[in-house]
């Protein structure tokens, strides 16, 4: 499947699917998934990377057992709107994964996601030993919720006015 604009995602979903949000980082890959309704996001244990074959691996085991049909990647843009060699790297992990499965994939500006996910942590009093193992979780969370909303408001808008 191709990748798609985040609008025309809810139009690709299969019915009663799940949508998954991940967080790209060096070491780890954050990852969340939605409620069926596709109104609330839910971080999952994050997923240790080795090397891209494993990783994808993990990862569609994950989205599969999660009844997810579509995946929403955190792009990681420059405060200034440009791409440097972190969104470089998200492109190149998302066309490595196209060709594996037949989930759209989709972007979403992930600017300030990590800062977002790290505070509401340390709101909820989580330790900083934890807060290191949860946090690309909880910025995945932060992604996806902001997909979610996009897709609520863009269904409410569809929506025939009575």
């Amino acid at each position: 499947m191709p990748l798609l604009p985040v609008d025309e995602l809810l139009r690709e979903l299969p019915p009663g699917r799940t949508l998954a949000g991940i967080d790209l980082g060096t070491k780890t890959i954050g990852l969340a998934v939605s409620d069926r309704s596709l109104a609330f996001a839910h971080p999952r244990p994050v997923i240790i990377r080795k090397k891209f074959s494993l990783d994808a691996e993990k990862l569609l085991a994950a989205v599969r057992g999660e009844n997810a049909g579509g995946i929403v990647v955190g792009l990681p843009v420059n405060m200034d709107g440009s791409e440097g060699p972190r969104a470089q790297a998200s492109r190149a992990f998302v066309r490595n994964m196209e060709r594996l499965t037949d989930l759209p994939f989709a972007f979403w500006d992930e600017r300030l996601s990590t800062v977002a996910a790290d505070r509401a942590l340390i709101e909820m009093d989580v330790s900083r030993k934890k807060r290191e193992t949860r946090i690309d979780s909880a910025a995945a969370a932060f992604i996806l919720q902001g997909v979610l909303d996009r897709l609520q408001a863009l269904g409410r808008r569809a929506e025939p006015s009575a």
